[in-house]
C-alpha cells in the first residue's frame, strides 16, 4: 500500500478499531489462474500474538479455501475499509485564495497479512458463528442468538462451511484525512461532509479530529 508519511497510521488501537468497526474485509490470496478474493466477515482476537488473530468462515462451496489449505505458506491479504468520501476542491479556502486545487478522495484503511490455517472442525465452526452473530447482535434490543434456530438446522448449516484463522504477521494504517491541508482547507472540508445532502458524517469527524480542528 503506498504510504505517504502524513497518512501513515500505526496505532494498534486505532487499527484494531477499525477492523471491529468495519468486520467485513476483502479476503486476498493467489489463485491458479491469478488473484482470487471474498469479501467475508471477520472476527479479531487480540490477545492472540503481538498483533492479533484474525477468524473467520467461509462456504464449502467457495473454492477459496481449497486453494489456502492447499498451499499453507502462501500469505494472505485481508483489507478492511473505513469511511470514505469524495472531496470536492470547492470547501478549500486554497480555492478561493489561488484555485490550484483538485479533487480527492478521503478514506480510512487497514491491510493485514499473514498464513492461514484452514478448520475443518464443528465444534470450532460452532464457537466462530456464534462469536460473530454475538459481535452483531449483542448492542440490539431483542438479540438474536444461534441457539434460537433449531439445533438440526445449525447442524446442517455448519456441515457446509469451513472454519480459518489468520495470525496478523503485518498490519498497517492509511487514514487519508486531508490533514495534509492547510487549516483552513480542513474545516472547509469538514463543513463541507457535515452539509452534504447525503451526509459523510463519519468522515466529518475523522477530519475534525486527525486534522486538530474538534473545537473550530
Amino acid at each position: 500500500m503506498y504510504q505517504p508519511p502524513h497518512f501513515v497510521e500505526t496505532r494498534q488501537d486505532v487499527l484494531h478499531g477499525l477492523i471491529r468497526s468495519h468486520p467485513l474485509g476483502l479476503l486476498i490470496s493467489n489463485g491458479q489462474d491469478g488473484p482470487i478474493a471474498n469479501a467475508i466477515p471477520f472476527l479479531l482476537d487480540t490477545e492472540a500474538g503481538p498483533n492479533g488473530k484474525l477468524r473467520a468462515h467461509l462456504a464449502k462451496a467457495n473454492p477459496q479455501w481449497r486453494l489456502l489449505a492447499d498451499n499453507p505458506a502462501s500469505p494472505v491479504l485481508v483489507v478492511f475499509q473505513g469511511a470514505d468520501a469524495y472531496v470536492t476542491p470547492s470547501w478549500y479556502e486554497t480555492k478561493r485564495e489561488t484555485g490550484k486545487v483538485v479533487p480527492t478522495w478521503n478514506y480510512a484503511i487497514v491491510q493485514v497479512r499473514g498464513m492461514v490455517r484452514v478448520i475443518d472442525d464443528a465444534q470450532w465452526i460452532a464457537q466462530q458463528i456464534s462469536d460473530l452473530t454475538l459481535s452483531q447482535e449483542g448492542a440490539r434490543e431483542t438479540p438474536w442468538a444461534v441457539t434460537d434456530a433449531p439445533p438440526s438446522y445449525i447442524q446442517s448449516q455448519i456441515k457446509g462451511i469451513i472454519g480459518m484463522e489468520i495470525e496478523i504477521a503485518e498490519i498497517s494504517g492509511k487514514w487519508k484525512v486531508s490533514q495534509n491541508r492547510p487549516v483552513a482547507d480542513r474545516v472547509g472540508v469538514a463543513e463541507g461532509l457535515e452539509k452534504e445532502a447525503a451526509g459523510a458524517p463519519d468522515m466529518a469527524r475523522l477530519v475534525r479530529s486527525w486534522g486538530g480542528i474538534d473545537s473550530q
